[in-house]
């Protein structure tokens, strides 16, 4: 199917270009959300006469996403999360969760705005790109911990996974050497004469 694009769309073309998508693309995604028009004689004439009201309004929200993309960029937000002892959430972190997160900070994002490529399932530090306009992407981190004190340790750096499995390891081999009662006796052997 032929559509004229009404903004720019990452991996298929700027405003005002007439491209070539498949059919479900169009009908599912690019004509319900206003993104394009079908490349009739009529569309076209259209897109004409609408092209600078369009191009200026463009203009407006791309400075609008820009100003909120210089405070928004780099930004760190805490996730609290039930987890597992070696660091395994119990669920995972979905675009939702970050957006209200970023709310409760004053940010107005929506959930499709945020990008989660591959699932988060561990706790820890994660970079996540934020498309606030088609033109305009910024990146935040998210800080997923079990608690404020492990996310405030995770923000300066330490794997607060190691230092558990160390000490358990540590408990477990001590475990492991003595049973309750049966410290190990010290006797003093016949025939050797102290100096």
């Amino acid at each position: 199917m032929q559509v004229i694009l009404l903004e720019r769309v990452e991996k298929l073309g700027q405003m005002g270009d007439e491209v070539r998508v498949k059919d479900g693309f169009a009908r599912n995604f690019l004509l319900p959300k206003k993104k394009a028009l079908r490349a009739t004689k009529a569309n076209r004439d259209f897109f004409q006469t609408q092209k600078v009201q369009l191009e200026a309004n463009n203009l407006k929200l791309r400075g609008e996403a820009e100003k909120i993309g210089q405070k928004l960029d780099g930004k760190v937000f805490v996730l609290i999360r039930q987890a597992g002892d070696r660091g395994q959430l119990y669920g995972s972190v979905s675009p939702r969760d970050v957006a209200d997160a970023m709310e409760k900070s004053g940010f107005k994002v929506d959930r499709h705005q945020v990008t989660i490529s591959v699932a988060i399932k561990h706790i820890g530090l994660v970079t996540l790109p934020v498309v606030l306009h088609p033109e305009v992407k910024v990146n935040i981190a998210v800080n997923v911990a079990r608690s404020e004190d492990e996310a405030q340790r995770q923000a300066r750096g330490e794997n607060v996974l190691a230092e558990k499995t160390e000490a358990e390891e540590t408990k477990v081999a001590a475990e492991e050497l003595f049973e309750d009662g049966a410290a190990p006796k010290v006797e003093a052997e016949e025939g050797v004469e102290s100096e």
